[in-house]
């Protein structure tokens, strides 16, 4: 087949035997006219911030994304895999400012939400990306809790992705943020390969945008270390959300 990394920029240098390489996400290729890539849950995190954009733009919305977080096994690597597509991300109107901690990362995913608020602002609204390992979750409650019951803005949103060590694998102790999260009011998904982690990530971008509160993606070892040959994501699927009649000032 015709191989090729998938990216949204250009290319930064050539790969072995007819493959070109990006600092971004995974490797496509074409068998009988249908394009597959082939990428880690890893590439997956990183290529979603980038797919909510193009899903914006594609329905005339002016938005612009923020992501901050910690790391910790099993996202040790999300912040240095961040950096390295840090020109695609860019170009998409995406930050990227790791936290000194937990808790610094999200309250200024918090206050990525108050950008609505502002009269100077240069675009519609901020979606928000936090990332942290289970005692990370644990010990940033306050920060989510306030952050949730503030809620989100109507083209913003927030996504936490928390990382789990079930088996206290590389952690002090085991733990799952489930609980933890359920205690913050914050609804969970839980993605079981590569594809469902861009699939739940924008349902949960745009379900937080709807109904006003945090949403959480849960993330092991077994999703983010695997790779997997998965159809081209495609950010433009549709959505139903409730037809309820909302306030007039939202949820």
């Amino acid at each position: 087949g015709n191989f090729q990394w998938l990216s949204s920029g250009p290319s930064s240098g050539q790969g072995g035997a007819g493959v070109t390489k990006s600092e971004t996400i995974g490797i496509t290729e074409e068998v009988g006219g249908e394009q597959r890539v082939l990428m880690t849950g890893m590439n997956a995190l990183v290529q979603l911030p980038i797919l909510m954009r193009k899903r914006d733009m594609a329905r005339g919305l002016n938005t612009a994304g923020f992501i901050s977080g910690y790391r910790g096994s099993p996202l040790g690597a999300y912040d240095q895999q961040l950096w390295r597509a840090a020109g695609d991300l860019k170009a998409h109107g995406i930050e990227f400012v790791p936290g000194l901690n937990e808790e610094i990362a999200a309250t200024s995913v918090w206050g990525s939400q108050q950008v609505s608020l502002q009269a100077d602002r240069k675009v519609e609204g901020v979606f928000g990306i936090w990332y942290g390992k289970g005692p990370g979750v644990d010990r940033s409650g306050d920060a989510i809790k306030h952050g949730n019951m503030a809620g989100t803005s109507a083209l913003g949103g927030v996504l936490c992705v928390a990382g789990d060590d079930h088996a206290c694998k590389s952690s002090t102790l085991p733990h799952h943020s489930d609980l933890n999260l359920r205690d913050m009011n914050v609804p969970v998904f839980v993605p079981g390969c590569v594809s469902e982690v861009i699939e739940y990530g924008l349902v949960a971008l745009e379900l937080s945008r709807y109904s006003g509160c945090w949403t959480a993606i849960k993330v092991t070892s077994q999703t983010i270390d695997s790779a997997a040959t998965t159809h081209t994501p495609n950010p433009f699927f549709h959505i139903t959300l409730p037809t309820i009649q909302l306030p007039p000032s939202g949820l």
